[in-house]
């Protein structure tokens, strides 16, 4: 609990500081509170990983901080030099938040992690970078690149596992594009993205840890004799895949919006194509889910199951988007 509200410490100093130095010492009071939080007897692999964390986050301070020292000295009057100090600062904001191209860290820690610490490194260790990342957003090129690189490598990534830890990982890298797009241009968007995908993320894996389950052929294995929960994690999973009509699509939809208000129509049609090849390996697990389980010979449909549940969930996603984008119309 002392590691946990440290941790929850560190973030805030980082996110309230008013100088660089008090940001990079939130982010190190952070760091050096979750390396025993991730620690678990019951988990042989996470002494491993949180080594390799605290070695990636350690190279990424340590950048961070010769930019901060080199921006604090203004040794560097030329802007061209200047410029390249502010992109080594956002390059090493974006390993710590596991961004493409400095994302290979990331879903190996995740594969070691219980789902609990799952869940702390895919929302809540995104807030302070994500929000330091948002005072040198001006470098429309770069961040450009980062999101093409973010969208392609996780869609590409992401075909062939079977790890659903590793999945959420690269699910996840997708999703840092999509904030980075939001935040280029509307600030609140972002925050209405990230709430969104950490209430999303929050529901499956929930499912997860409480099924035990970690990799792709567990799922029709454990969801097989429990409908309830298998419609509401494809629910869940459909939605953070961003597929109308669910909720997961409205952020989506504003950031697109967004972007085509700005003019900005080649990134909003790669983005979009990009968003295709990460839907297809979203779409091979929920279909994973309603396979057979090959176990089981009873082909008859349990009749326990109220199908009333299923028109109430599809009806309530369809008004959380209605109303949802309603409100955003109104404001």
């Amino acid at each position: 609990m002392l590691f946990f509200m440290s941790m929850v410490t560190g973030t805030l100093i980082s996110v309230s500081s008013l100088s660089w130095m008090g940001m990079w010492m939130g982010l190190e009071i952070n760091l050096l509170s979750i390396i025993p939080l991730m620690n678990s007897s019951k988990n042989l692999f996470s002494s491993e990983a949180s080594l390799k964390y605290f070695i990636t986050q350690a190279m990424a301070s340590t950048i961070l901080l010769l930019s901060i020292i080199l921006m604090l000295n203004n040794i560097f009057e030329l802007f061209q030099i200047y410029k390249n100090i502010i992109l080594m600062f956002n390059s090493a904001i974006l390993t710590k938040m596991g961004a493409a191209p400095f994302h290979f860290w990331f879903p190996e820690i995740m594969e070691g992690l219980s789902w609990m610490n799952c869940l702390i490194l895919l929302s809540w260790q995104k807030i302070a970078p994500m929000v330091i990342l948002m005072y040198n957003i001006n470098y429309p090129l770069f961040f450009s690149m980062i999101i093409i690189f973010s969208m392609l490598i996780s869609g590409i990534l992401g075909f062939n596992q079977t790890s659903m830890r590793k999945i959420l990982a690269y699910s996840s890298i997708n999703h840092i594009a999509w904030m980075i797009s939001s935040m280029m241009l509307l600030e609140t968007t972002w925050i209405y993205y990230f709430l969104t995908y950490t209430l999303i993320s929050i529901n499956i894996i929930l499912i997860f840890n409480l099924m035990n389950i970690f990799f792709l052929k567990q799922l029709f294995c454990s969801m097989n004799n429990n409908p309830h929960m298998k419609f509401f994690f494809i629910m869940n999973f459909l939605s953070l895949g961003g597929l109308p009509p669910f909720l997961g699509f409205l952020p989506k939809w504003l950031t697109i919006e967004n972007l085509i208000e700005n003019k900005m129509f080649l990134l909003t049609f790669v983005m979009v194509i990009m968003t295709l090849l990460t839907l297809f390996f979203y779409m091979r697990v929920t279909f994973s889910t309603l396979s057979i389980n090959m176990a089981e010979t009873n082909f008859f449909l349990n009749k326990n199951f109220n199908l009333y549940w299923i028109l109430f969930s599809n009806f309530l996603s369809l008004i959380m988007l209605l109303t949802c984008s309603i409100l955003f119309n109104l404001t």
